[in-house]
């Protein structure tokens, strides 16, 4: 019995981990700024534009104390902790609650099919709302708009113009700008960058247009 109670209390403790790694900020409020990121395994959505299919299977277990150790050697303040979906998992809030115990300003980007409630207060939700052209619209769960702060960020990937319609409906049906900050990004592959800025400016779109910046440094290499 105390074996068993040994392993249980093991598995409480730690995380799948496809990735940690050092970069630059690619979007959301911090882009630029260097940043050390926490990838966990695992994705229950399939988006027609995952960038990062290598993160849902395999990984490593790691214990939480270890990975925390392993984030404090860079030295960095700004921690994201992303996936593959990061809220999959069951031990992903008490990761982030001990970077964010540690001192660091952690941000955890989020598909928005989970509950966000389980995040600590202190931590900066980044939360897509999957539009038309991703493919998974329909696993938002749009009761997690009502848990959004202000300084938390709602971002919209948008792959042509049927997308941003939807979004810029919705964000507007949503009064969107009250909850917190929005993101429109256009989809790499998809809008070219140049549309989607005009589409805003032309509709006074209160949003803020992003590019992911590391596809244009290192493209989709990664841990970069």
């Amino acid at each position: 019995m105390r074996k068993t109670g040994a392993n249980a209390l093991a598995r409480a403790d730690r995380v799948r981990i496809t990735e940690i790694f050092h970069s630059l900020q690619g979007e959301s409020r911090t882009v630029g700024l260097p940043t050390v990121f926490v990838r966990l395994t695992g994705c229950p959505l399939r988006c027609v534009y995952c960038d990062t299919e290598y993160a849902f299977h395999g990984g490593e277990w790691r214990g939480i104390d270890e990975v925390c150790r392993t984030v404090a050697n860079y030295a960095t303040h700004h921690v994201t902790v992303t996936g593959g979906e990061p809220l999959a998992q069951f031990n992903a809030d008490r990761l982030i609650h001990a970077l964010a115990d540690a001192g660091h300003e952690v941000s955890v980007e989020t598909s928005g099919a989970m509950d966000i409630s389980v995040l600590d207060e202190r931590i900066v939700r980044v939360m897509d709302i999957k539009t038309p052209g991703s493919g998974e619209m329909a696993r938002n769960r749009w009761e997690n708009l009502d848990l959004l702060r202000p300084h938390d960020q709602i971002k919209f990937v948008i792959c042509d113009r049927a997308d941003y319609e939807w979004s810029r409906d919705l964000f507007r049906s949503k009064v969107l700008n009250k909850r917190c900050e929005v993101l429109f990004s256009p989809e790499h592959e998809g809008v070219k960058p140049a549309d989607l800025a005009d589409w805003i400016l032309e509709d006074r779109l209160p949003v803020r247009f992003q590019l992911q910046l590391h596809k244009y440094l290192w493209g989709d290499e990664p841990g970069r």
